[in-house]
């Protein structure tokens, strides 16, 4: 569906500046669109290996084991079906953990897994019809687009890119608004899985 809307506002665009005799701007703008995203991409590709290394680390050292134990209490509260020492936990604490550390792309790997485990569970539950998501699936994926951040280093390294004066200016909105909208996404997920089980 996104490949349809994408070439559909290509084609609108390349439409509306041949109608109103732009194509020339149209050409210069997507070359220099096409500099600027290998420019970012090769910008983002430095601070997603850091970080990537950095997690890998801390996984080897231990730490992600021992944050993963401390956040038992916040994961029985979310997935209280779910045991604390399934995989599907564990890949569901490290998403949420690069995700609080504000490792956006960092997070991703560990969220397919939990999906991975997630849906596992629901097999062997055998609760729901093949290709319907668990109470668990959709309050992990709410939770992880929610994504509470202390430190935003994608935006932050967005900023930089771009010439912000003070790229870290974005700490407290971001602590704010994700604060806020994890709050809401949990309060909804309980609501409705108290509806669901009335």
């Amino acid at each position: 569906m996104l490949n349809y809307l994408w070439s559909g506002m290509i084609l609108i665009g390349v439409l509306w500046g041949a109608f109103h005799g732009r194509l020339a701007a149209v050409t210069e703008g997507a070359l220099t669109s096409a500099k600027e995203a290998v420019t970012l991409c090769i910008t983002m590709l430095g601070v997603m290996t850091l970080w990537t290394g950095v997690l890998e680390v801390g996984k080897r050292a231990g730490l992600i084991d021992q944050l993963s134990r401390r956040m038992r209490p916040v994961l029985r509260f979310l997935f209280p079906r779910l045991s604390p020492e399934s995989e599907a936990a564990k890949q569901i604490s490290v998403n949420m953990i690069a995700n609080i550390l504000g490792l956006g792309w960092a997070a991703t790997p560990a969220g397919l897994k939990a999906m991975e485990e997630l849906k596992k569970v629901e097999e062997q539950r055998g609760e729901r019809p093949k290709g319907v998501a668990s109470n668990e699936m959709c309050t992990f994926l709410i939770i992880n687009i929610s994504s509470l951040q202390l430190i935003p280093i994608n935006m932050i390294a967005y900023r930089s890119q771009y010439g912000s004066v003070n790229p870290a200016a974005i700490v407290g909105p971001a602590l704010a608004a994700t604060l806020l909208s994890t709050v809401v996404a949990v309060i909804v997920c309980k609501a409705l899985d108290r509806k669901r089980g009335a």
